[in-house]
């Protein structure tokens, strides 16, 4: 709460006005302020950034304004509040993430044992995350609360990591937003935000078949504008198709990954195999049939290269290419798709992933 300011208006009733003078003359403006410094929230960086299963600190200290340090952590007569919670797209709701008062301590929801005060000096409301969840992307508010006195600070967690677009077997613009989140959460992913697309934009993502985000927005992103996807003349960047119906409107989406903790490898194996053979062989060497994401993570953040087409956990088949050559993606470094083939067909390796505890 601001510090109150009272600005009083006292008249000198009974004066006598003077010739040539005006009445506002016999007025006089008396400021009345409130006694006590005033609470500052302060975020030390706006901007963090981590990678999935890292952990973090987002910065938050207080102080009182016009006071000596001694009493810069808080004047005793109240207990301090710290609340920490995390901001919608449009900022119109919060979640709470955690709250801490005296000695009394919680965390909510998928929170719970991973979060705490960092708490190295008594001005400190830091807040550290462990081990960091793709959801955990996102802006977050700390406030501090002392009496009738508050403030509050905003930190943007970023993640490392890469955003793909992703159509089911089924084909181009089959699912409607819930579908969409799921479909991500299947291949070991979230859905994008604006900001991650943007940022993939700018990293040279073009992909002309417009996808879901996580706000609920449809959107594609174009970097060679042509006729098929907005028209030659126009400018490149984010196109934007608005915001459509949840249920009832279909389209791809847009995910996101960060890094694993775990080995992605192409299994060698003696013989092409069937989806089926190619689920039992991963199994067989210990580890699951790989998922879309993890061929993108492994693909963008590892650097990770091979020119053989083998079977996903989707029923897809991809390979990843970080070395663009011949017959194997000359023109760009891209994972490559080669389609949902039938999966009795005896064409195609097998990508497997291997989770380490």
């Amino acid at each position: 709460m601001k510090t109150l300011l009272f600005l009083v208006l006292i008249s000198a009733c009974g004066a006598e006005p003077h010739p040539g003078n005006s009445s506002l003359e016999h007025e006089r403006i008396v400021h009345i302020q409130e006694n006590g410094p005033r609470l500052l929230v302060v975020a030390e960086q706006a901007k963090i950034f981590s990678h999935r299963g890292g952990n973090v600190t987002l910065p938050c200290k207080f102080y009182h304004e016009h006071s000596s340090s001694s009493a810069a952590a808080g004047s005793g007569a109240h207990k301090i509040r710290v609340k920490w919670t995390k901001l919608t797209y449009d900022y119109l709701k919060e979640v709470d993430v955690f709250v801490a008062m005296g000695h009394h301590r919680k965390s909510y929801g998928g929170y719970q044992g991973r979060v705490f005060l960092r708490e190295s000096s008594e001005n400190d409301a830091s807040l550290v995350i462990a081990n960091i969840r793709l959801e955990d992307y996102g802006r977050y508010k700390c406030e501090v609360i002392e009496g009738l006195e508050d403030d509050t600070a905003v930190v943007t967690l970023n993640l490392e990591g890469v955003v793909f677009p992703y159509s089911p077997r089924l084909g181009r613009y089959n699912l409607n937003f819930h579908e969409a989140q799921r479909a991500c959460a299947e291949q070991d992913a979230v859905m994008a935000s604006f900001d991650q697309l943007y940022d993939a934009w700018r990293s040279g993502l073009d992909w002309c078949n417009a996808g879901w985000l996580s706000d609920g927005s449809v959107q594609y992103p174009i970097t060679k504008p042509r006729e098929p996807c907005g028209g030659r003349n126009t400018v490149p960047g984010v196109r934007n198709y608005g915001f459509w119906d949840k249920d009832k409107s279909h389209y791809d989406v847009f995910c996101f990954t960060s890094n694993f903790n775990g080995r992605f490898y192409y299994l060698i194996h003696p013989t092409k195999l069937t989806y089926d053979e190619a689920v039992q062989a991963c199994l067989k060497d210990g580890s699951q049939i790989a998922k879309v994401g993890q061929i993108f993570a492994a693909w963008k953040l590892l650097g990770y290269d091979r020119c053989d087409a083998g079977w996903l956990a989707d029923g897809s088949v991809r390979y990843p290419i970080s070395r663009p050559r011949k017959r194997c993606s000359p023109s760009e470094a891209a994972v490559r798709f080669v389609g949902f083939p039938d999966k009795k067909h005896k064409l195609y390796g097998v990508y497997c992933f291997r989770a380490y505890n």
